[in-house]
This record gives structure tokens, C-alpha cells and sequence, in this order.
């Protein structure tokens, strides 16, 4: 994953957690400023957050099977 550790295993790097901060943040706030419900805002940031995890899952298994 981008910011934070891996589900797998891993370590997290610094600028891994503000890109995946700042990327949340200009999230939050873009759908606020629209008008966005609350309620919408929530399930698209958590599928952002499934979809960082699926790649996070996919790139791994590749990497491994590559290995």
C-alpha cells in the first residue's frame, strides 16, 4: 500500500503516509465542497480504500509468483 504497511507484510515509508494523507484530504474536502452526502463520501473513500488494498494484494502475488 501506498501509505502505512502492507497487509502481507512490509514496512510503510514516510512519504507513502502524506501522499496517502494528502490524497484522502483532497478527497474529503473536494466531495464537501460539491455538496457530496455524507453518507456517499463515506462509501466512496472506503471503496478507495478496497481498491488500494486489492492492488496492494495484486501486485504482491505477482511479485511473488515472479520470485
Amino acid at each position: 500500500m501506498t501509505g502505512g504497511a502492507s497487509a502481507y507484510g512490509g514496512t510503510g515509508t514516510v512519504p507513502g503516509v502524506i501522499i496517502g494523507a494528502l490524497l484522502m484530504g483532497v478527497l474529503n474536502l473536494g466531495m464537501s465542497i460539491m455538496g457530496i452526502d455524507q453518507n456517499i463520501q463515506k462509501v466512496v473513500k472506503g471503496l478507495v480504500l478496497l481498491a488500494a488494498v486489492i492492488f496492494d494484494v495484486v501486485s504482491k502475488r505477482k511479485s511473488f509468483i515472479v520470485k
